[in-house]
């Protein structure tokens, strides 16, 4: 029971990312037969790949187990190389948390509609 729904919710993170099979395994660094046996049941991936699966498919390991029906990812992952100021901005917030008070005092006051 639990090998199928980790099939389908593989199945249904890769689809709602509408991607194929070659290109879910392309981006995680497997063979596209590799891929394919944990899609199929073939093989259970392990908590490592299944960690790196669902940061890649944009959802959480415990959607793809079953634990949750809510496939939001609990978990993001920010490269220095790619977003540059996001990581400056999360890395300053860690050390000083009076900038993330004012950060989201901040977002919660841009974020109300218009009047």
């Amino acid at each position: 029971m639990e090998k199928e729904i980790l099939c389908d919710r593989l199945k249904k993170a890769r689809e709602a990312l509408d991607i194929t099979k070659a290109e879910a395994a392309r981006r995680l660094g497997l063979t596209t037969i590799g891929y394919c046996r944990y899609e199929y049941g073939d093989r259970t991936p392990s908590m490592q790949t299944l960690n790196i699966i669902a940061q890649c498919f944009n959802t959480s390991v415990d959607y793809l187990l079953g634990k949750t029906d809510d496939p939001a990812p609990d978990i993001l992952v920010i490269n220095r190389s790619e977003n540059p100021d996001l990581f400056r901005l999360i890395e300053l917030c860690r050390k000083d948390t009076s900038s993330m008070d004012r950060l989201l005092a901040y977002y919660s006051k841009i974020s109300k509609p218009c009047k």
